[in-house]
Formats: C-alpha cells, structure tokens, sequence
C-alpha cells in the first residue's frame, strides 16, 4: 500500500513542536526526507493533515528533524459527518466543536431565520406541512452544497431525520394530513435519491429531562411551548431510526452522561471517537 502523507496516521511519543520529519515506512527500507506537509503535535500521536495552522507548517531541511515510523493507510479525502438527535440534543454546539476542531466547514439548520417555526408550535396542524417542506426544501440545497463543496464538511441535523423523525411524527399524530404525508414522502424520496449519505452519523441520544435542561437554558421563546409528550414521541421514533440506521456508519453519544459543551474531557472524548471512526486504523 502506498503511503499517503495526507489522512494517514505517524507515532511519536515526542510532545514538542516540530519543524521537520523524516518518514520511516515500515517494511520497506524507504525514508520519505522530503517534508512538504503540514502536522499537528498531540500528547500522544502526530497526525498527518491538510488543516493545521500556519505556524505549525513544516519548514525545509536542515532545521531540527524527528524520525518517527509512518503506518500506511489509505488516503481519507473528503469527510461528510451529519450529527444527528433531538430538539435540544446538543446539535448545534457538537457541529460547531467539530468545525473548530477538524476545521470542516459547518452546515447549520435554519431556525432564526424559519419563517415557520414560531408559528408552528402555535398551531402545529395548520403549519406542519409548511414547516417541513421548508425544513426539507432547505436541507436539500445545503446537501447540494456539501456534495458539490471540495474540502470536508459537518451539518447540523441530515435531511434523513426530516422525513424519518418529525413528518412521521407529525401525521401519528393527526397534525399532518395523509394527503400532505403522501406528497411530502413522495418529494423526500426524489430528493434523497439524488444525494450521498454521511459518511459518518453521529447519533446524540439524550433523554427527555436532559432536553428539558437544555431548551430552557437557550431560552428560545418559539420552544417555549414544546410539550413533553411531543419530546417523547420524537426520542422513540429517533432511537428507531437509529437503531435500523443503514446508510452507513453510526457513532451514538449518551448526551446524559456528558457535558460536552463545558468539559473539555467530554469534547476530547467526543472528537476521539468521531476521529478513530474516520481515520482510525481500528475504527470502533
């Protein structure tokens, strides 16, 4: 296998920065001395990328040189990570982290600018087939961005949770006509026919009382009215999906266990997770 000095792993046990490396490949007596690539330097590994801030860019020989062993693997390319979960999951603030972190660009869901959302929740019936067609209508051009966009991107909720989650759930329960269902299903099947799934879905299952905390805490008046009988009815039609998810890979987050947004060691352990299953040698 060819080395890729982009998306592919190197060890070192060395928690200094560094100008320059010499590529050791395992097996084939070759040292890659040339260092064109950029690198970033963690406490326990060093990872080959295209993101890493300029002044972390390698520098030509002969400034100071660490030999560290390369492990092969295959070239990674473009990454399409949606985050998926409820209202009031942590959505939002794990796509933002993410973005930061991998500096992917971000694809956010359009509520302060829905002109449907507030009167949604003031009359779900005469506004679910409006908000949902919006939702979907929007959801699409980002996918038309993201498959058209060169570098790797993060969205805020996939469109696949539209159809699966809320306009399901919004004709149970008699807010959405069969009539409106049928079309709607019908013009999420075209669409979807057209796009490609994540490549991974990052599943963030919290439990209602957690939701609760968080909507009240962002202080949204919209959300204001949310009942928590319409909280539990999404959580079991979410767990469903997830649990027939087949699209792809999945990572599921215990959002009740964790504070990703204020603990760091949350964050860490998060990016860990999403990282090894993209990039790992061994993915989860």
């Amino acid at each position: 296998m060819e080395y890729q000095p982009f998306g592919g792993w190197v060890r070192t046990t060395s928690k200094n920065m560094i100008e320059d490396i010499v590529f050791v490949i395992p097996g084939s007596g070759r040292c890659l001395k040339e260092s064109p690539w950029r690198v970033m330097v963690t406490e326990a590994s060093l990872r080959a990328s295209d993101y890493i801030p300029e002044s972390l860019v390698l520098r030509g020989f002969p400034n100071p040189v660490l030999v560290v062993t390369a492990i092969p693997v295959p070239y990674s390319g473009k990454k399409y990570v949606a985050v998926a979960g409820n209202i009031g999951a942590g959505k939002s603030s794990l796509t933002r982290i993410l973005s930061d972190y991998f500096k992917w660009e971000a694809f956010y869901e359009r509520v302060d600018d829905n002109p449907y959302l507030s009167d949604f929740y003031e009359d779900m019936h005469r506004w679910s087939f409006n908000l949902q067609v919006f939702f979907l209508s929007s959801r699409f051009e980002h996918q038309r961005a993201i498959e058209e966009a060169p570098h790797s991107v993060v969205q805020d909720r996939s469109i696949y949770e539209d159809a699966e989650i809320f306009a399901r759930n919004l004709h149970e329960m008699g807010l959405m006509s069969a009539r409106d269902y049928e079309n709607y299903q019908d013009l999420f099947g075209v669409m979807t026919s057209y796009l490609r799934p994540p490549d991974l879905l990052v599943y963030l299952r919290a439990g209602v009382p957690t939701l609760v905390d968080h909507i009240q805490s962002r202080g949204r008046e919209f959300e204001s009215t949310i009942r928590i009988e319409y909280l539990q009815r999404l959580n079991k039609h979410y767990e469903d999906w997830v649990s027939g998810y087949d699209l792809g890979p999945k990572v599921i987050i215990d959002v009740d266990e964790m504070d990703f947004v204020n603990n760091e060691k949350d964050q860490s352990e998060i990016v860990t997770r999403v990282e090894s299953r993209l990039y790992g040698l061994f993915p989860e």
